[in-house]
């Protein structure tokens, strides 16, 4: 079944946090490890602007319905940014441009070579191309609805929790979209197949790992994907992958993890408790 485009597009709207007392944090505030799992998460969404112009470089931008959902599918994301911000400000830390301008400026000349990468692979590969940015974008929201369930869960914070629900809410229909679009480009091209299944085996890495910093992204990886019930949300994931035409026997996020020395037993999960940084240029931390 396809996509409704225009369903979707009358029913986006910032998720809702006004609601939402987040004073509650001054009298309840969360663990160091969250905060800094969040800082991450808050860095990454805020980054989707600069993942959607690296899109439109390919021949995405020559469909219409393809533009549409990427339009809404920003706005959305760009929001979720806002409002894990929220969560950062009550605990005295910096958010959005405070932070997003120092990682932006740090990326640099990696950062600036994003778009060639788009643009060159899409000049060879032509719409063969999109199947696998589809396909690498559906692998993409599995992880991030499944780390913000994870989260959730090992906080155990009811706002948090709140919070966390309506944005996965939200990313669940980026999932739809991504998956459907990618089962049915491969479906329909055994080139596509072919170059998506080589790249994710070869080139695929944890959301957000090529714009932070490494002890950051292997934090989270560990935080959230360590230890046995880490590695089931891992082994969900690559079925939902491997269930993909052509991708049958993939386990990516497991390969990933296991390349990253994340454990996969609780026994060995190493969780390092960071000295809580100072307020204002504690944002800072994850980008330095």
């Amino acid at each position: 079944m396809s996509f409704d485009i225009d369903a979707y597009r009358r029913t986006v709207a910032p998720v809702q946090f006004d609601d939402i007392d987040f004073s509650v944090f001054g009298e309840r505030p969360l663990s160091p490890e969250t905060l800094r799992a969040l800082r991450f998460m808050h860095d990454v969404e805020s980054h989707t602007v600069c993942y959607l112009r690296d899109l439109l470089l390919t021949h995405a931008h020559e469909d219409p319905r393809m533009t549409t959902f990427l339009t809404m599918w920003n706005y959305e994301e760009y929001w979720h940014g806002v409002a894990i911000g929220r969560i950062l400000e009550a605990h005295g830390e910096a958010s959005e441009d405070e932070r997003i301008g120092p990682m932006r400026q740090r990326l640099g000349v990696k950062d600036r070579l994003s778009p060639l990468t788009s643009a060159v692979g899409s000049a060879v590969l032509g719409h063969d191309f999109i199947a696998l940015h589809m396909t690498w974008g559906a692998v993409n929201e599995w992880s991030t609805a499944a780390g913000y369930d994870r989260l959730a869960t090992r906080e155990g914070h009811p706002v948090l929790s709140t919070l966390l629900g309506r944005i996965a809410k939200q990313e669940s229909r980026h999932i739809a979209f991504y998956a459907t679009e990618a089962r049915e480009r491969l479906g329909r091209s055994r080139k596509a197949r072919t170059v998506t299944r080589w790249a994710l085996k070869n080139f695929w890495a944890p959301v957000g790992s090529p714009v932070m910093p490494v002890e950051e992204t292997q934090f989270v990886l560990e935080y959230l994907m360590g230890g046995t019930t880490g590695r089931e949300f891992a082994r969900r994931i690559d079925r939902k992958v491997a269930g993909l035409p052509g991708m049958a026997g993939l386990e990516v996020v497991q390969t990933a993890l296991d390349a990253r020395g994340i454990p996969a037993t609780d026994g060995d999960v190493p969780v390092p408790a960071p000295i809580r940084p100072t307020p204002r240029t504690a944002g800072l931390t994850a980008v330095r």
